[in-house]
């Protein structure tokens, strides 16, 4: 796709979005089951099952996926398309890339080890190596463009309000 065909797509969009401004209001769901055999949760994607379960680090075989991957796996998507759909629309050629995130992790807190000790992410690097003819402003532009833009990133940087309820079935 190119910054013109990318354009003739968004352009209705982004007019009934400016026109409409509720039209752009989008719940999106994720749902699991939890499995009555192990300690795991099964995930629909939409694409297949995943299976979620236990890190080593806290006693799981590894067998199944971890949380905090899906989370890292989930931010480098959503800045993978975001860094690709921006650098279309600037026209910056990209032959390859590669994106990563690194995430920090002490599980004495998810243990229940140390109270003092986080539970959750302490740090999360993530890192874009391009393959590209792109001047250092350009990119430097592409990256600020990226981070704005990236649902995930700007999530896990704003710390939007979570509710959280048990409810008996």
């Amino acid at each position: 796709m190119n910054a013109d065909e990318m354009r003739t797509i968004q352009a209705p969009l982004k007019e009934l979005y400016r026109a409409d401004p509720k039209a752009a209001l989008i719940t999106l769901r994720a749902s699991g089951a939890l499995d009555s055999a192990a300690i795991a949760c099964k995930v629909e994607t939409g694409r297949a099952l995943a299976v979620a379960g236990l890190h080593p680090a806290t006693g799981g075989t590894g067998a199944e996926l971890c949380s905090g991957d899906m989370l890292l796996e989930a931010l480098v998507a959503c800045a993978g398309v975001t860094l690709k759909a921006v650098a279309t629309s600037m026209g910056v050629g990209l032959r390859s890339g590669e994106v990563t995130a690194e995430g920090d992790l002490d599980f004495r807190g998810t243990l229940g080890v140390d109270k003092q000790a986080a539970v959750g992410f302490t740090d999360i690097r993530l890192k874009f190596e391009l393959d590209t003819d792109a001047p250092q402003e350009q990119l430097d532009t592409l990256l600020k463009l990226t981070e704005r833009y990236c649902v995930v990133l700007q999530t896990l940087k704003r710390s939007p309000a979570i509710e959280a309820k048990l409810v008996r079935t």
